[in-house]
């Protein structure tokens, strides 16, 4: 963080890791109903860089904002916080 810019992290699931150095991560967030003001959980998929190739389905990572690696990832793995059993 020398240059001043604040890399965005998100937290999520690892639900693909069928490509090699590759897995799609899945980010779970709450949002409120703008009528009703229900909480409701929504998601999104996110492709990650996983030079190690280390991540499994079913673990919890730490992704972090990257320069684009390929058409569709702008992410990487920066730690796996919890491996699945």
């Amino acid at each position: 963080m020398l240059s001043g810019k604040i890399i965005k992290t998100k937290i999520g699931k690892v639900v693909s890791d069928s490509m090699e150095k590759s897995i799609v991560v899945k980010v779970e967030y709450l949002v409120s109903h703008p009528l009703y003001k229900k909480r409701i959980k929504k998601s999104t998929k996110f492709m990650a860089h996983d030079e190690k190739d280390i991540c499994r389905i079913g673990d919890k990572v730490k992704i972090a904002e990257t320069r684009p690696l390929s058409k569709r990832k702008r992410w990487r793995v920066t730690e796996v916080l919890e491996k699945t059993k």
